[in-house]
């Protein structure tokens, strides 16, 4: 009885508490639509929760991947491989747009054209690929209005126009000029009086998710994939080839490497030209085709071991045991080079590194081929530089650091799809222009760029793209700039002082995936306008 007459107090106390009348000021309903909520201050900045609403993206990167493009043109230098049968009064996708969504989709991680039922919605997306509606209430046909970007069925017939044969097929594009544009794009942001450019071969297995034409099980990924050939120069892309994995690794490699290497020669006439790779191009007609060129491209290539190899290694291998018990080190290693000649595949005898290490799980020898001299190149100040420790160390290990890079960007394909094998080329493509975003290397060819060193630029765009950066404006300015460089992203390398002003402490916070909103065509277009569209 006690805990049911409490109960019907307390029960009383509430509905007399619900009848007192609240002042308007007191309207939680109000107040949130009507005033933002204040916080305490940061610094010189007023931080304020704004709970308007609009219309929103979480996608705002797409801004920074919009202004790299522009710089490097590269959508542009795109849509002119692709040939567009399309009646344009009934156009309301224009083949660059189409490209601009596709490229940018990729960009943002959205690898599969499903997504874009949903991404075509998005405004932020619209205004990057210069749509003057990002609402699409434009649209010529009034059932489509509310919608700005192409779905996914469109795209589709963007990368298939080549495989059939309908009234809806009409964007045909190609396959050399795809190359072609990758290639000059790429070559053209090597520095012009560079002395020396390594072109680094690798074959990367992409997995496939299904009964893609030309699948074949691959023992070294333990899964059905595809085999294409990449070829970089640092973080640049120049090639970009899709195999099926049922082929040597070094399949093609002799074609790719006589049209890329012309295009480095007409573009840095003084280079020294190296060729680097694992052992699945030591093939004897890379090897002999290299040593044939005028003047010669050097090569230094992974060479796979055998019971000869092994056995001219055996004495450093006897060393290197000794070394390392007497040491306690984790490992011993000794290097030695010899000459060797296969009993048939070789045409002739070759300069050959070993390397002979032991650990606590055993031996591991190693093998490389290379024609670059021992005692270096005469105007070289560093003569040590190709002896046999520092050549496989120094510069042959190197490229395993470069594959990661190469494989965090080749990334931004996603996975292979179910179209046909021929189909999916133009993705690979896009996948190396992607790349060649990330790197953000300049497309004009201005004297700035033919500086040597002025290769920088690349290493800083890409820290924006993959690490962040300013906001659109800053980043619009920074694009725009004299020498066509975009500002790192993150913590900055110099912290600006007071005396630098706010403006430049302002942009030590804004992340890179901003939350961008667009509420109106006519907002749209004043946004527009300050990122510089």
């Amino acid at each position: 009885m006690g805990l049911n007459k409490e109960a019907a107090e307390a029960s009383e106390g509430l509905i007399s508490l619900s009848q007192m009348k609240t002042p308007p000021t007191a309207s939680s309903a109000t107040d949130c639509k009507e005033q933002p909520l204040l916080f305490q201050d940061l610094g010189s900045r007023q931080v304020a929760a704004d709970f308007s609403g609009g219309t929103l993206s979480s996608d705002g990167g797409v801004l920074l991947l919009r202004q790299v493009d522009a710089s490097l043109g590269l959508t542009h230098r795109l849509a002119q491989c692709f040939s567009d049968a399309r009646r344009q009064v009934y156009v309301d996708h224009s083949l660059q747009q189409l490209l601009a969504q596709r490229l940018y989709g990729l960009a943002l991680g959205y690898e599969d054209l499903n997504d874009h039922q949903r991404l075509r919605l998005d405004p932020l997306l619209a205004a990057a690929c210069d749509k003057r509606d990002p609402l699409g209430e434009d649209r010529f046909n009034p059932a489509h209005r509310g919608v700005a970007l192409a779905g996914a069925s469109t795209l589709n017939r963007l990368e298939l126009s080549n495989n059939k044969r309908t009234r809806a097929h009409k964007l045909a594009h190609d396959a050399g000029r795809l190359e072609a544009c990758l290639l000059q794009s790429g070559v053209r942001c090597l520095p012009k009086y560079a002395e020396e450019i390594v072109v680094d071969l690798d074959a990367m297995g992409h997995r496939l998710h299904g009964e893609q034409e030309g699948r074949h099980f691959r023992a070294y990924y333990d899964d059905y994939c595809y085999l294409p050939l990449y070829v970089f120069v640092g973080d640049i892309p120049l090639w970009a080839q899709l195999r099926t994995s049922d082929q040597d690794a070094a399949d093609g490699v002799v074609a790719a490497l006589e049209k890329i290497v012309a295009a480095i020669r007409q573009r840095c006439r003084r280079a020294r030209i190296i060729v680097r790779g694992d052992s699945g191009f030591c093939r004897e007609e890379i090897l002999a085709w290299c040593e044939r060129q005028a003047p010669v491209v050097y090569y230094c290539l992974g060479l796979a071991k055998n019971s000869v190899l092994i056995e001219k290694l055996g004495p450093a291998l006897a060393s290197a045991q000794m070394r390392w018990c007497l040491s306690g080190t984790a490992r011993g290693r000794e290097f030695i080079e010899f000459e060797y000649q296969t009993v048939k595949s070789w045409s002739r005898s070759r300069r050959v590194i070993g390397k002979a290490e032991v650990t606590a799980q055993g031996q591991n020898p190693r093998f490389l081929v290379t024609n670059l001299p021992a005692k270096g190149f005469k105007p070289d100040q560093d003569s040590t530089r190709f002896t046999p420790a520092r050549l496989y160390e120094g510069f042959y290990c190197a490229r395993r650091d470069g594959e990661r890079a190469q494989a965090a960007r080749v990334g931004f394909a996603g996975r292979p799809d179910e179209h046909p094998l021929c189909g999916q080329q133009p993705t690979a493509f896009m996948a190396g222009g992607l790349c060649l975003s990330a790197a953000g290397a300049d497309a004009d060819s201005g004297a700035g760029r033919d500086r040597p060193g002025a290769g920088d630029c690349g290493q800083r765009a890409a820290q924006v793209v993959e690490s962040g950066g300013p906001g659109a404006r800053e980043c619009a300015a920074g694009v725009c700039a004299v020498e066509q460089r975009l500002s790192a992203a993150g913590p900055l390398p110099v912290v600006p002082s007071k005396a630098d002003g706010a403006d430049a402490r302002q942009r030590l916070t804004p992340p890179f995936f901003l939350a961008a909103k667009v509420s109106t065509p006519e907002v749209s277009a004043k946004t527009a306008q300050k990122c510089g569209f």
